[in-house]
């Protein structure tokens, strides 16, 4: 018999891959990811849910690792940094830069230099991610309000914001549509 503090299977899609794994009833998303399924792009800061780096997407909206129970993404979709390139088209090489293929909002924040020490940067990319998906067509201010839950102690956050503002103006120009997500597996092409 199972004691309830056991840890469980726990099932998910992880940036479009089946992971399996075991989690107690009290692991978080976030240990999940880092300790159990060996993903840190997702970081840890408070631990409280106050600063945003442990940002993630579950099942498309963003949520805060360190408050989700790794128990509760059981059977759900969640997309990491490490997701990104994947997401952007890279195939992982290098363009004779040094730089391995990257999204295009990461490659909007290496551009404005949205980023200093780094810690922040994959909360911010993924909350930046969900609310253009879900919003192409932001202000400035939105953009601020959007990303309000995410803490940088570094760069000022203009920086993160012109990022953000020229992605989501870079989309409207090749018509591309955010909101359209690619299939997970097992899911039906629309």
């Amino acid at each position: 018999m199972r004691e309830a503090h056991d840890p469980a299977p726990v099932r998910l899609t992880v940036n479009g891959r089946t992971e399996t794994g075991r989690a107690t009833p009290r692991s978080t998303l976030a240990d999940f990811l880092r300790h159990e399924l060996g993903l840190t792009g997702t970081h840890l800061g408070c631990e409280q849910g106050v600063c945003g780096a442990c940002t993630v997407l579950l099942d498309g909206q963003p949520v805060r690792g360190c408050l989700t129970l790794a128990v509760q993404a059981d059977a759900a979709r969640v997309d990491t940094v490490e997701g990104l390139s994947a997401e952007g088209g890279g195939d992982g090489g290098d363009g004779g830069d040094g730089r391995a293929a990257m999204h295009p909002l990461q490659e909007k924040f290496w551009e404005h230099q949205a980023l200093q020490c780094g810690f922040c940067t994959p909360g911010f990319l993924m909350a930046a991610v969900a609310a253009v998906r879900e919003q192409p067509s932001m202000t400035r201010g939105q953009i601020r309000d959007r990303l309000s839950g995410n803490i940088c102690r570094c760069t000022g956050y203009q920086p993160i914001v012109d990022a953000v503002a020229e992605y989501a103006a870079g989309l409207g120009q090749r018509g591309d549509r955010p909101d359209e997500q690619s299939p997970g597996p097992g899911e039906e092409q629309p």
